[in-house]
């Protein structure tokens, strides 16, 4: 029986949509905490560089992979019955992760998770696009998800840093099975069911092609970034970029498609993505440099670095619950191009900041970026959710949620490499310092502060202040680079987006999706 759901949203949808803001929340924050924690894992398993950043990569990395797979299982299997599952999944991984004893063991445990939190994102925007079908609502409800999305990369390091204060790193990991506990026990009763009831069996060739579509795709940039192109890093690239356009021809082919490529077509769609690719590469490279300037540069405890960061959290949730209202008033193009212009101008105010005295400079770039980027996340979901059918929901929430989180995953990859190069290249290591010391200092600026605490004053200040300055160079560099990016891609959106409005398709020609 199929049932239509209302064009106007009640009580009950309202009250599930701060259901969904759980593992929204959740998910960002195990993002931010992270961050904040590299230090003390750093020095409790002593990861390579290459160790570490995988530790951090591997989970956007799955999530980026499986989110397509987990969009089009969530269409077959019901949108609220994968949320449950992944629920469940990411809360004993979470556990996983807590008490890994070797960097090997935390990335399997972080592996996990990503594949656990790909089943969970494309589940909590398809269910809002389905429950909120009123244009002005939706954009309500997604800037609502959005901001809890944002608002969590901001509360991670301030619950994190005040955890690190008297717990090990492992703890902030647990912060997840409260949460999943909660989520577990009131969707049941507060959140509908949706699937799509004339979609296709899941292909597992798919499945296989995309993630060797991604993962070979990301090893070859981190390696390229790290060290420049080598015969590894290239057959690597070609590898993933071959096994994607075999994907790409066989979703062309298939009658029901893992990824329905026709959906790009839509200038609105295509243009969408790719904004939101783009933010989140810049601040998801930004954001890990920020997190590690301010404790290993400017010497602040876990504590006093999330504090710092909480600024941007007011100015992430008013720049995105601001944006629907005014593209009521303005072109959405404007709106979404003028933030972006916004955000620019926070991120050049990192390379003013100098090592030891760039605190201010810090809190108030992150908070003028974060304002500039808050509709940008919000506009460009409303476009992609709103521009394809309801039935089709899920398939396009992974699309916009692959976007940000393979974005998120790259900027960390990509940026955090080029930062690193930057620092090897500015590090002047003192000439008295023993060979397997040098060595560990210029892996990275983690390594030198370990280094030094093991040396005489006279030395350990000398190679501090030099690796400090180096870190800071990298941070200007990133800073410069993305800010330079963001501008390119605020042009771009105003003009490809200049005649395009979000294309809303009513309920009723949507008979295959089924609600209870």
């Amino acid at each position: 029986m199929t049932v239509q759901t209302k064009a106007t949203a009640g009580r009950r949808e309202w009250i599930g949509l701060a259901v969904l803001a759980l593992p929204t929340l959740l998910l960002s924050l195990d993002m931010s905490v992270l961050h904040l924690a590299v230090p003390h894992l750093a020095a409790d398993l002593r990861p390579s560089s290459t160790e570490l950043l995988w530790i951090i990569d591997i989970y956007g990395f799955l999530i980026a992979g499986f989110l397509i797979t987990m969009g089009t299982l969530g269409d077959r299997i019901g949108r609220r019955n994968l949320l449950m599952v992944g629920g469940a999944a990411f809360g004993l991984a979470s556990v996983a992760a807590a008490f890994a004893t070797s960097p090997a063991m935390l990335i399997g445990a972080r592996a996990l998770l990503g594949i656990a939190g790909a089943t969970l994102m494309p589940s909590t925007l398809a269910l809002i696009s389905n429950m909120f079908r009123d244009p002005k609502q939706r954009g309500t409800a997604i800037a609502v998800w959005m901001s809890c999305f944002m608002g969590g990369m901001v509360i991670g390091p301030l619950v994190g840093g005040l955890i690190l204060d008297v717990a090990w790193w492992g703890a902030v990991f647990l912060l997840a099975v409260p949460v999943m506990v909660l989520l577990l026990v009131t969707a049941p009763k507060l959140l509908p069911e949706y699937r799509d009831e004339q979609a296709g069996r899941l292909d597992l060739a798919s499945v296989a092609l995309s993630l060797g579509t991604i993962l070979p795709i990301i090893f070859a940039l981190k390696e390229i970034a790290k060290g420049g192109p080598d015969l590894r890093s290239l057959l690597a690239l070609a590898a993933g970029l071959g096994i994607g356009t075999v994907f790409a021809r066989r979703q062309r082919r298939l009658a029901d498609p893992m990824l329905d490529l026709s959906l790009f077509r839509n200038r609105t769609f295509a243009a969408a993505l790719s904004i939101m690719l783009v933010g989140a590469i810049t601040m998801g490279g930004v954001f890990l440099l920020v997190s590690q300037y301010l404790q290993l540069v400017e010497g602040m405890s876990a504590s006093q670095a999330g504090l710092a960061l909480v600024p941007q959290a007011a100015a992430v949730v008013i720049g995105s619950l601001i944006a629907p209202r005014l593209a009521r008033r303005i072109r959405p193009e404007f709106v979404l191009g003028f933030g972006m212009l916004v955000a620019a101008a926070g991120l050049l105010l990192f390379t003013q900041i100098s090592a030891g005295n760039g605190i201010v400079l810090v809190v108030l770039g992150l908070s003028v970026a974060a304002f500039g980027m808050g509709p940008q996340g919000v506009l460009c979901t409303e476009m992609v959710v709103g521009s394809v059918p309801p039935r089709k929901a899920g398939a396009a929430s992974a699309m916009s949620e692959t976007s940000g989180e393979f974005g998120i995953a790259m900027g960390i990859a990509v940026f955090g490499s080029v930062g690193t190069a930057v620092y090897r290249g500015d590090l002047v290591v003192p000439d008295r310092l023993p060979a397997g010391a040098a060595t560990e200092a210029t892996e990275s600026l983690a390594g030198a502060v370990n280094t030094a605490g093991g040396l005489d004053d006279q030395l350990a200040g000398a190679l501090l202040t030099s690796a400090r300055e180096a870190f800071t160079s990298g941070l200007h560099t990133v800073a410069a680079i993305g800010a330079g990016v963001v501008v390119v891609f605020a042009v771009v959106g105003m003009v490809a987006l200049r005649k395009t409005r979000p294309a809303v398709t009513p309920a009723a020609e949507d008979d295959a999706l089924v609600a209870h």
